[in-house]
């Protein structure tokens, strides 16, 4: 089984990463799936999609849950029976989910060259330390999308805006840590940052 890697932040926090190398045949031969989640696997008309579903399924196994123990609210934001906070991402062949006793998010996503023709969507107070030029802008841009898709998993508020309602500090990638913030009407929060990057991925996570 495919288990990529898990990361132990502290002790109530818990991340595992899934590398799917497996088919979507062999993934779901080895899940017993609810009804539910059969539905909603067999509606997806990408392979990509369905692996990542199902890959996510896998993780929940190795954190000794079952389907049944995940569910979804209104919004689409995953909860666990027993009260832990979780959440939940993957792109192309990995996939992530983090479990912990506070509020948590966490996204991965492919190192692309596009990503800088939408920065400035989602990027202002941090143009002013990063370098367009530098060899690892890339890199740099896609730790503060991650990051920001985490935060917004996690305060999950309908109308936070990445550009405006959240920032990040400056940070080296080798330090693979750093800090940011929500910044939303009355509500300003600090949050740890850590990102890793591997295989041309990044994947980052938010604590509070």
């Amino acid at each position: 089984m495919p288990l990529y890697k898990t990361f132990h932040p502290n002790s109530q926090t818990t991340v595992k990463i899934w590398e799917i190398t497996e088919s979507y045949t062999d993934l779901i031969e080895s899940l017993s799936l609810n009804t539910n989640s059969l539905a909603r696997v067999s509606n997806m008309k990408s392979e990509i999609h369905q692996c990542g579903f199902l890959s996510v399924r896998s993780l929940l196994a190795e954190f000794g849950y079952s389907d049944d123990d995940l569910y979804y609210d209104a919004n689409g934001k995953p909860h666990l029976l027993n009260g832990k906070y979780i959440s939940i991402t993957h792109s192309f062949i990995f996939s992530a989910v983090i479990i912990s006793d506070v509020p948590v998010g966490i996204d991965i996503e492919k190192q692309r060259d596009k990503i800088s023709v939408i920065a400035d969507k989602f990027i202002d107070y941090e143009f002013q330390y990063l370098k367009n030029k530098s060899d690892r802008y890339i890199n740099d841009l896609t730790v503060i999308w991650c990051t920001k898709e985490a935060l917004y998993k996690l305060f999950e508020t309908p109308g936070l805006s990445f550009k405006q309602h959240t920032l990040v500090i400056p940070f080296n990638l080798k330090d693979e840590t750093t800090i940011a913030w929500i910044d939303y009407n009355d509500f300003k929060h600090r949050y740890h940052i850590h990102f890793y990057e591997f295989e041309g991925f990044t994947c980052a996570y938010a604590i509070p």
